[in-house]
C-alpha cells in the first residue's frame, strides 16, 4: 500500500495559546528544514522516513522500507512514486491538497478566511485550516508549541473522510537542499522505462 502524504508532533508543554501572526510569522521564517518523522496511516498502520521542506512550494517524504513510496511536491504538484512500480506517479495540483497551507510563498492565515479553527489545549495551539472555496479539498490542522514557536504536528483530512498524521522528530532548520531533489518532472524522466529493445 502507498502510504498517504503528512504530518506530526509531540513537544513539552508551554504557557499560551499563539496569535495566528506569530504562527503565520514562524511558517514564513521556516525557509528550509528537514526532519524524520513517524506517520499514523487511516487504517492505523505505520510508517516512518525523512521529511524535507524547501518553502515556498517543495516538499518531500522518503519513506523507509518495507514502504517503496516518494511523495514530492514541487511545481505546483503533488506526486506519489510507487518505487517497485514502473507506472507513472499519482499526480495532484499542490493547491488542492491542504499541504499548500505550508508551503504557500506567503502564509498570512489572519487575512483570509482559511482558519476554521484555532485553540489552545493548555500545551498547544492548534491552527484548523482549509481552502474557503473549496472544503471539499479536505483541511490541515496544525499543533505548534510557544517560546520560541514550532510545528509540533499536523493531521491531514482528506475530504473523503480519511486522516494522516505524522509526528516528526527534531526539526533541523536552514538546511541546504538542492532544488533536484523537488524536480518531479526529471523523477519521471529518470523513472521512465526504457523502450529501446
Amino acid at each position: 500500500m502507498v502510504p498517504a502524504l503528512w504530518v506530526a508532533m509531540t513537544a513539552p508543554a508551554f504557557a499560551e495559546k499563539l496569535s495566528l501572526d506569530a504562527i503565520s510569522a514562524y511558517l514564513n521564517d521556516l525557509g528550509s528544514a528537514e526532519a524524520s518523522f513517524t506517520q499514523i496511516n487511516d487504517d492505523n498502520s505505520i510508517s516512518t522516513g525523512k521529511l524535507l521542506i524547501k518553502r515556498p512550494g517543495r516538499a518531500r517524504f522518503e519513506y523507509d522500507p518495507p514502504e517503496a513510496a516518494l511523495v514530492m511536491a514541487g511545481s505546483g504538484q503533488v506526486a506519489i512514486f510507487d518505487k517497485k512500480s514502473n507506472e507513472p506517479p499519482e499526480s495532484y495540483p499542490l493547491r488542492r491538497t491542504p499541504l499548500w497551507v505550508i508551503l504557500e510563498r506567503n502564509v498570512n492565515l489572519k487575512q483570509r478566511d482559511m482558519v476554521v479553527g484555532h485553540s489552545y489545549d493548555g500545551t498547544a495551539t492548534t491552527v484548523t485550516a482549509q481552502d474557503p472555496k473549496n472544503p471539499e479539498y479536505g483541511s490541515i490542522q496544525m499543533h505548534f508549541t510557544g517560546n520560541p514557536v514550532q510545528l509540533r504536528q499536523w493531521v491531514i483530512n482528506d475530504g473523503n473522510g480519511g486522516t494522516t498524521t505524522v509526528v516528526l522528530g527534531e526539526l533541523k532548520r536552514d538546511v541546504k537542499l538542492a532544488n533536484s531533489l523537488f524536480n518531479i518532472e526529471r523523477l519521471k524522466v529518470l523513472r521512465a522505462p526504457n523502450d529501446d529493445n
